[in-house]
């Protein structure tokens, strides 16, 4: 019993020294975006969709919530965000080839249409970021029309 008291106060320990370090923040601005946003002219309706439920892991502004403070959750939620800013990031599509410009935008509405983003362990924490049949078939037909005029651009050249 001894044994497992101090493994305890251990673990205790280890996890208040483990508060005194975190992982850097991607707190930069939204200002990144507004490329994309011009360059893609999402109407109103999706535009408040991609900021909801898209940037804070897609862009160099992540608004993070109250338990991001906690290590090791702080970790976990960095990790997501990095993984999903090298599958795609809208503060770099600027610096994105037509091809690659067009290849993502397939991928966007894709993965919305099939429920594979939003990542449900984003919207089990962020509700707003649950999207309706409405929103993901307004989210979808943007995706598309903007794939469509990157495809047209591709075949002129």
């Amino acid at each position: 019993m001894k044994i497992f008291k101090k493994i305890g106060y251990f673990l205790l320990i280890l996890l208040i020294v483990a508060q005194f370090f975190s992982p850097e923040k991607n707190e930069g601005n939204l200002i990144a975006v507004v490329p994309f946003l011009n360059e893609t002219n999402p109407p109103e309706n999706v535009k408040i969709i991609l900021e909801t439920t898209c940037f804070d892991c897609h862009s160099n502004k992540t608004n993070y919530p109250w338990y991001n403070s906690i290590t090791p959750v702080n970790y976990w939620l960095e990790s997501h965000v990095n993984d999903g800013k090298k599958h795609l990031d809208f503060s770099k599509w600027s610096s994105y080839s037509l091809k690659r410009k067009e290849h993502k935008m397939d991928e966007l509405h894709e993965e919305v249409a099939e429920g594979e983003m939003p990542l449900k362990s984003y919207t089990w924490t962020h509700t707003d970021a649950n999207l309706t049949a409405a929103q993901i078939a307004a989210v979808v037909s943007w995706g598309k029309k903007v794939q469509g005029d990157y495809q047209q651009q591709l075949n002129a050249n």
